[in-house]
């Protein structure tokens, strides 16, 4: 007689020790069925983003994308990474999650589209202490979403449960993009001149930069009642997600009219991001007396009493985008733009020198606490 019960035996017993008790790898905090169900979750909305040249489905090792790029002469692949910052934390407390993930995507297709790049593909990556399947389907979704409305594929990702690395109950996220431009196209700055004019666009709010400033500013406050400058409460003005100018941009192109360069305006400002994008020799003048702060700037800059410059630098202040192009074409401009359905105005000029000079910035003192 065997010393061991038979084969069958031994799964029943596995299967009684299974259901009785977690696993060794559950225990250490690590729980794989609870991965699976957020995959289960999320699968369909990542589906959606699929077309032709995605092969294969969800679950590869890695994905594939049949790059077909017969209508450029010469394709250059751009790609970024980039996070949503703290802004995780303000989503973690309301218990909402898919804006973040248009936040990451949108944030990502900005920063490739300064460079004429158009958007193929996306991966995320999102990782959790305890990993609750249903947060990160919701962001996931929200991504899928995303995607889906600028033509991305949402080709793959990691979902990451590490406890002891992240404090439980909150999440991090990051996005990676890749798309082409054919090398003709790129657009570099290099062809600026002084006097060129340079047009904004809104931002929607903070997008996914500053958070740490807004939270700290803000503590203590209702964030939940109805704010009746905001037009909303505090807590979902500060979750309305990061916006994205790729139709703006593709407005001005059918257009024909010459983007010379364009900046995105994420963490730095408009002191640290617009002169990325200039050659040496050349700074630009912002008109700040050009458009009106929104009300959310405003109270973050009052009630952390900032320097206005700093303020500057460390938030978006209302402007998201900007494209900078001849003075013979701005009326033009913004007339396509108006027409895309933006917002557009003038807010400064390229001229001989370095760096940033701010004129006419909005009156801190006199700000409604």
């Amino acid at each position: 007689m065997s010393q061991n019960p038979p084969e069958t035996e031994l799964n029943t017993e596995a299967q009684r020790r299974s259901a009785s008790q977690p696993s060794a790898y559950a225990r250490a905090g690590v729980d794989i069925d609870a991965g699976q169900r957020a995959v289960a979750l999320m699968k369909g909305a990542v589906a959606r983003t699929h077309g032709p040249q995605v092969l294969g489905g969800i679950g590869g090792f890695g994905g594939l994308f049949r790059a077909g790029f017969e209508n450029l002469s010469d394709p250059v692949l751009v790609a970024s990474t980039d996070g949503v910052g703290t802004k995780t934390k303000v989503a973690t407390r309301a218990g909402q999650f898919g804006g973040l993930g248009a936040d990451i995507v949108n944030h990502c297709v900005n920063d490739i589209l300064v460079q004429g790049a158009r958007p193929l593909f996306f991966l995320d990556y999102v990782a959790m202490g305890r990993l609750i399947p249903e947060r990160v389907a919701d962001f996931v979704t929200g991504a899928a979403a995303a995607c889906e409305a600028l033509g991305v594929a949402l080709l793959g990702g990691e979902t990451a449960e590490m406890p002891g690395v992240y404090v439980e109950g909150e999440l991090d996220i990051v996005g990676t993009i890749v798309g082409v431009v054919d090398r003709a196209n790129l657009i570099t700055g290099e062809g600026l001149r002084a006097g060129d004019v340079v047009i904004a666009l809104p931002s929607a709010g903070l997008h996914t930069n500053g958070f740490s400033l807004a939270r700290a500013a803000l503590d203590g406050l209702d964030w939940d009642s109805p704010d009746a400058e905001l037009g909303m409460s505090l807590q979902d003005a500060l979750l309305i997600p990061h916006r994205s100018y790729l139709a703006a941009h593709r407005a001005l192109e059918q257009a024909g009219l010459d983007v010379k360069a364009m900046s995105h305006i994420t963490g730095g400002g408009l002191i640290d991001n617009p002169p990325r994008v200039l050659p040496t020799g050349l700074g630009l003048r912002f008109d700040l007396g050009s458009y009106t702060v929104p009300p959310l700037f405003v109270r973050i800059v009052s009630r952390s009493q900032m320097d206005i410059r700093e303020a500057y630098r460390a938030l978006n202040m209302g402007v998201g985008f900007l494209f900078m192009l001849p003075p013979g074409q701005v009326k033009a401009a913004l007339e396509t733009l108006r027409t895309a359905g933006e917002a557009p105005w003038v807010i400064g000029e390229v001229v001989v020198g370095e760096g940033v000079e701010l004129r006419r910035p909005f009156d801190v003192a006199g700000a409604d606490l």
